[in-house]
């Protein structure tokens, strides 16, 4: 058994606020914590939302997600829903006409609702991507721990995506802002197996220690984004809602060709030829 992405966790000055809000953008439920979102198919991983008293400093976070969109009309209605729900809409320097709505949710962690017809999130989920900061190092990283095949890498950016399908995660390459503080976004991997061998491998490949939690073990990978590793336990899906609409997220078709270069990059380089979308933290 190896290592596998289970969640990502949020710090949170209001854990089921923020559970509220995104439950209904999801179409997910909420378990009994009143703080997890549980996936709807194998290929999902939760939300966690964590109590955390301090407020947001940094001007961006260092990833946020990309929301899919089935139409026009469903992207119009995920930024109407998400204003609704307490929501509000970020300015990152955008030009205005990138197609995607760039929206931060009540306490501010930045997120993206992209238009349909994007290429590089086709199949994959509601939660399409998570866009990041990181070079092409810290990329590799994570495919070489999770397992996961590169599907880009190419002019210092890279790409992964489980071969079973689902998110995509990205690293936009130069220019990162400096880190300022822990990132109060973290991925949870769950190790199978003897979880010490686990930890040596992971430390092996470039993590650094950060210290023990009741949860698990914190490190941080090589540009020092904090992340949990955690024993194995069941697993929890979410008993309603399993048949998904595109663009809602149904089941995810395996990953496509590593060699299959995107249309469209999800965090873009002001490409006036396919409308890509800007990262929070770029000003295209």
């Amino acid at each position: 058994m190896g290592l596998h992405l289970i969640a990502l966790e949020f710090d949170a000055l209001s854990p089921e606020r923020l559970a509220e809000f995104w439950a209904p953008i999801l179409g997910r439920q909420i378990d009994a914590s009143r703080r997890t979102l549980p996936g709807l198919v194998s290929t999902d991983f939760e939300l966690r939302f964590v109590p955390e008293s301090a407020r947001k400093t940094t001007a961006r976070h260092r990833m946020h997600c990309d929301l899919t969109s089935a139409s026009p009309e469903d992207q119009a209605a995920t930024v109407d829903l998400a204003l609704s729900l307490g929501g509000h809409r970020v300015d990152v320097g955008q030009r205005g006409d990138e197609g995607h709505v760039v929206l931060g949710d009540p306490e501010d962690n930045e997120f993206c609702v992209i238009e349909s017809g994007s290429s590089f999130l086709a199949n994959t989920a509601r939660i399409g991507g998570i866009a990041g900061d990181g070079m092409p190092e810290t990329g590799y990283f994570w495919s070489r721990v999770l397992g996961w095949p590169l599907v880009w890498d190419q002019d210092e950016e890279t790409a992964i995506q489980s071969p079973e399908g689902g998110v995509k995660i990205t690293w936009g390459g130069p220019p990162i802002a400096p880190k300022s503080g822990r990132n109060r976004l973290r991925w949870v991997v769950e190790a199978g197996g003897d979880r010490h061998e686990q930890l040596a491998r992971v430390r092996d490949l470039g993590a650094s220690l950060v210290g023990e939690r009741p949860d698990g073990t914190e490190l941080s990978d090589p540009e020092g984004n904090e992340f949990l590793l955690v024993p194995v336990r069941p697993v929890r899906l979410s008993t309603d809602l399993r048949a998904r609409t595109p663009g809602i997220g149904g089941p995810c078709p395996r990953a496509g060709a590593p060699s299959d270069p995107p249309r469209h990059w999800p965090h873009g380089r002001g490409r006036e030829d396919d409308g890509a979308h800007a990262r929070p933290h770029q000003r295209g």
